[in-house]
């Protein structure tokens, strides 16, 4: 375990029971999300790498028009 992590479960240590709790939860919560992002983009890599390379052969081919961002 990292010092900084240590020090974060030191400090949650000294907050009540109900808190703490409350903290875990949170925790779990982040870390389950992070492990569903990281999935989900491991499974899509191949379909993005895909489309980029569409987009680049698009832009080679001069099929593309300049654009941008904002609606103006």
């Amino acid at each position: 375990m990292t010092d900084l992590l240590q020090q974060a479960f030191q400090k949650a240590s000294e907050l009540d029971a109900n808190a703490q709790d409350r903290f875990a939860e949170f925790l779990l919560d982040e870390l389950e999300s992070d492990q569903k992002w990281d999935s989900l983009l491991a499974q899509s890599a191949p379909d993005l790498a895909r489309l980029a390379e569409e987009a680049a052969n698009e832009y080679r081919n001069g099929q593309t028009e300049p654009g941008g961002f904002g609606g103006s």
